[in-house]
């Protein structure tokens, strides 16, 4: 009897320390060429063994190689932050020297456990979903904001941060891990949402509402246009601007935004010119009836906004981050809580959305049932 295939993904991908382990113990192997071709046919060798696990399937989809690949690299992720935290040793030693050095950094040992715990739990459930015949869509873009949220702070951060002139042959790993989520985000874009019907009438009578007279998205708009103004200031802090708020708030408050690692500085670059329009498009989704697009963007933005926040708010407090660049001890309670609303806003909008979808919706014929299902 063949085991799941969610069960085989999560064997296979329990293989990564061992070869980490091997390659350590094997100055042969730790060149900086050698490690990005060993790499290669790794990551080469787990995508056959994952086509011979699900050869007798008699249809497979295409993003399951992408989730089950990216499930082994999880592990990778989460052995190298065990070993950087020191409840191991003896498996990252070699990569940290010449392959990729920043990710002994703070920020990339919290990037890594948010890989190795929540994008692995992620990938097995959307895995067991998707042979269990239920739909992974909502969670597939989950995961993909957060991973492409991850990749376009990482990999811009290595180039101008202070490992920009430390680049090695295996930081060019990332160029498919980069590019990868971005294709998964599209193919699950444009698969058809599945939800249930809701009756027109209960449609109309929700969009007739104004904005006033829905107190949870009035409050929700508020905390939008909040998160905005918070993004618009923290990108002119790292823009250098010489107001005294900006200075004070640098110094005093959130001194990691002038690490020169550099993630910080680019993840507040993505909030100004990537988040902030996104946030403005979302209030007017919640002040505009029949904005159906708000059910699928919520969420990926969601996941964008956990992923980052987390590794910000972690890298800002984690021992790894130089004293001078940590959050100041008096000041945590105000970094940390304005931080963590700027995650949770997000995510209150996306539950919110999905849990009565029905102002987003676009009206239907008043005499189907609500227990039929369709496609929006």
């Amino acid at each position: 009897m063949r085991p799941p295939p969610e069960i085989s993904v999560f064997l296979l991908s329990l293989l990564a320390p061992g070869v980490l382990y091997t390659m350590n113990n094997s100055p042969a192997l730790q060149e900086p060429l050698v490690i990005l071709g060993m790499g290669t046919v790794i990551l080469g060798s787990v995508l056959l063994l994952l086509f011979l696990t699900v050869r007798h399937k008699a249809k497979v989809d295409p993003l399951f190689y992408v989730f089950a690949e990216f499930s082994f690299t999880c592990l990778v992720g989460l052995t190298n932050a065990l070993e950087q935290d020191g409840f191991i040793s003896g498996f990252m030693g070699f990569y940290i020297k010449m392959g990729e050095p920043h990710l002994s950094t703070a920020y990339a040992l919290m990037m890594s456990y948010w890989e190795g715990v929540v994008h692995f739990i992620l990938f097995l459930t959307i895995i067991h979903r998707m042979f269990s015949g239920k739909s992974y869509r909502s969670l597939g873009l989950l995961w993909a904001g957060s991973s492409i949220a991850h990749q376009i702070v990482h990999i811009p951060g290595v180039v101008i941060g202070k490992y920009g002139s430390n680049i090695r042959p295996a930081f060019w790993r990332n160029v498919p891990f980069f590019l990868a989520p971005f294709w998964a985000a599209s193919l699950l874009f444009s698969r058809p949402r599945e939800m249930q019907i809701i009756t027109a009438d209960k449609i109309a009578a929700e969009q007739k509402k104004s904005l006033l007279f829905r107190p949870i998205d009035l409050l929700l708009s508020l905390l939008l246009l909040g998160s905005m103004a918070f993004s618009v200031f923290r990108g002119f802090v790292v823009l250098d601007c010489s107001l005294d708020t900006c200075f004070t708030y640098i110094y005093q408050y959130e001194p990691y935004l002038k690490d020169p690692v550099g993630f910080p500085r680019v993840m507040m670059l993505v909030y100004l010119f990537y988040a902030l329009p996104l946030l403005t498009v979302f209030i007017y989704g919640l002040k505009t009836p029949g904005c159906s697009w708000m059910l699928d963007w919520t969420i990926f933005f969601a996941g964008a906004m956990a992923q980052t926040q987390w590794c910000h708010i972690g890298a800002s407090l984690h021992s790894r981050t130089p004293f001078t660049y940590r959050v100041p001890a008096d000041k945590r309670l105000p970094v940390i809580a304005l931080n963590a609303l700027l995650a949770a806003a997000p995510a209150l909008l996306a539950l919110r959305c999905h849990t009565n979808p029905a102002y987003f919706m676009k009206p239907v014929p008043a005499g189907q049932s609500n227990s039929k299902k369709k496609k929006n």
